[in-house]
């Protein structure tokens, strides 16, 4: 076979490898990104309009995760917690609002001392997405139910409905993310 034809056998045949390998590199990026951050993955690719643009932000977040010094609870600070955690729901029976508001306000402190910025809601939710990504809708439900609260616009079936939900992120929180089960009630 002379140099040309081998030629024009090669180089189809390495950029089509080439080819083969970028996708298989974006395929598993995508799928460990899918993995990581479970439901928030879509709602990410929904909110930028464009897959690639999604992957991007989620990157970033990833990249602000790594830099945050998050640390886990001892064991005394893990009990306090629980303890106030039991305090927040035999509040709910007599002052349901107020068990919310406090129930927002003791998931704040938790994320605090773990580590996470806690000064807007919309940072604390990227934050959270790269760990916590899906109980992160359960975050968003009880905040905004406890909007509505402030307002004095929530049900008590609604008021009900946000400390089932900021107990999911609370137990993931104290728990440090591992899924051991949760806090004792």
């Amino acid at each position: 076979m002379s140099t040309g034809t081998l030629l024009a056998i090669i180089i189809p045949v390495v950029v089509v490898l080439a080819l083969i390998a970028v996708a298989m590199t974006v395929a598993r990026r995508r799928r460990r990104l899918r993995d990581r951050f479970g439901p928030e993955y879509e709602r990410t690719v929904e909110d930028a309009g464009s897959r690639k643009a999604a992957e991007r932000d989620l990157a970033e977040r990833e990249k602000r995760h790594d830099s945050l010094e998050l640390r886990p609870l001892e064991d005394r600070e893990r009990d306090k917690y629980a303890r106030e955690w039991n305090g927040v729901q035999e509040e709910f029976v007599d002052r349901p609002e107020d068990a919310v508001h406090d129930a927002d306000r003791l998931v704040t402190a938790l994320m605090r001392a773990r580590g996470y910025p806690t000064e807007d809601f919309d940072q604390q939710v990227r934050d959270l997405s790269v760990e916590h990504g899906r109980t992160l809708e359960h975050y968003r439900a009880a905040h905004e139910i406890n909007t509505l609260s402030s307002r004095r616009q929530a049900t008590t079936e609604q008021l009900r409905g946000a400390m089932v939900h900021y107990r999911a992120l609370f137990d993931e929180l104290l728990a440090d993310g591992h899924r051991s089960g949760p806090a004792e009630t």
